[in-house]
């Protein structure tokens, strides 16, 4: 069973900020100065456990433009299990509770990601560019009532 709560404590985030390490640093070969951006402590943060254990993690946060959700990892053997659905789920859970009808939502989707996106009815906009070394698209949809 897949478990996604707010995070509401540091080890809590030690927890997400080391999964998104193992994913985005490691595997990915991201820059840890682009990982970590500076935004982590004006962003609204999620975990995901099974059993426990720690196994995925997102993030959003308000932007001149609307709120950005980001930052979505899961660890490679939980991948393709429910878990970046539920992350992004309980993400849209939260920001419907505290943002008003109307607001922008974004995000820049890896293209292997889109399809989850997509299926919460974010949009492909704009050309596809690189970030981080890897290809997005920028995705968006607007709040509703």
């Amino acid at each position: 069973m897949i478990r996604v709560k707010k995070i509401e404590n540091k080890e809590e985030l030690e927890q997400a900020f080391a999964i998104r390490t193992t994913v985005f640093v490691d595997e990915q070969d991201c820059p840890v100065d682009e990982e970590f951006d500076g935004f982590d402590e004006e962003s609204v943060h999620f975990i995901a456990y099974t059993n426990g254990k720690p196994i995925g993690t997102s993030r959003y946060r308000t932007t001149e433009k609307g709120v950005k959700l980001e930052r979505f990892a899961v660890l490679s053997e939980y991948r393709g299990k429910g878990t970046g659905k539920r992350l992004v789920q309980t993400a849209l859970s939260q920001i419907s509770t505290t943002f008003k009808p109307g607001t922008l939502l974004y995000l820049h989707a890896q293209l292997d990601a889109m399809p989850l996106y997509a299926r919460y009815n974010f949009e492909k906009v704009g050309e596809q560019f690189e970030e981080a070394g890897i290809q997005h698209f920028k995705m968006e949809k607007t709040l509703e009532a």
